[in-house]
């Protein structure tokens, strides 16, 4: 069974960094594309960053470019969401999601696996 789970967030002041983690399991951590997704009050669910084992590639929403960093440690079977400089509007439940089917694929956007989420939440 394909799990994920998040972790990593809290309570900061604008300005501040945060490092969220997606453990997974369940599938060998080696062609899956793992996509971070957020979710604010009252709004919809809209992917953030994304990254495909298979060549390294990284995606960004543009509210997000040059702030956040996503990265994998094949080792730990983790991928990891850097966030720097956060502000108020980042405040959300952070999700990861995985596609570790044959031909996994940021673009394609077929999610296997969700994880149960993570509160991020920015102070002014």
């Amino acid at each position: 069974e394909v799990q994920l789970v998040e972790s990593g967030g809290d309570l900061v002041q604008a300005g501040g960094s945060l490092r969220l983690s997606c453990a997974a399991s369940g599938f060998t951590f080696d062609d899956y594309a793992i996509g971070w997704f957020r979710q604010a009050p009252g709004k919809e669910r809209k992917e953030i960053s994304c990254i495909n084992s298979k060549d390294g590639n990284t995606y960004y929403v543009d509210s997000v470019k040059g702030r956040f960093t996503i990265s994998s440690d094949n080792a730990k079977n983790t991928v990891y969401l850097q966030m720097n400089n956060l502000k108020p509007e980042d405040t959300a439940i952070y999700y990861c999601a995985g596609d570790v089917s044959v031909g996994s694929s940021c673009r394609r956007g077929a999610w296997d696996a969700w994880g149960q989420g993570t509160q991020v939440t920015v102070s002014s």
